[in-house]
């Protein structure tokens, strides 16, 4: 059963190399947290951080040298998402692709369910 929960958000490849240098850049203890919270226009919001600390209630994606901590109730939210790293002539950004998602803003930073 935990596999399971650990494999159901993807990390690509392009993301994973982008939060490996994050990270490595805070410090060899940090990794990168994917959170889901209220707010945002659109009901809830992505929330990306840096986290020294596993809890309980966290799942551990590992991959290509990244470690991205993702909580119980924001799996809910983003369980079978891939977690992507764009690049564009208008910048740079992190972006889930989150099949739960009913709809989002114009920035992809908020979604509804």
């Amino acid at each position: 059963m935990e596999n399971l929960v650990q494999t159901s958000v993807s990390v690509s490849p392009g993301a994973a190399r982008r939060i490996a240098t994050l990270t490595a850049a805070e410090g060899p203890a940090m990794m990168f947290r994917i959170a889901v919270n209220g707010g945002g226009c659109s009901g809830y919001q992505y929330d990306f951080t840096f986290d020294d600390t596993l809890t309980e209630d966290d799942i551990l994606i590992e991959q290509d040298g990244a470690r991205v901590l993702i909580d119980q109730v924001s799996l809910g939210f983003i369980g079978g998402s891939e977690v992507d790293f764009v690049e564009g002539l208008m910048g740079s950004h992190f972006e889930i692709k989150n099949p739960k998602a009913k709809s989002s803003c114009g920035c992809g930073t908020s979604f509804s369910v």
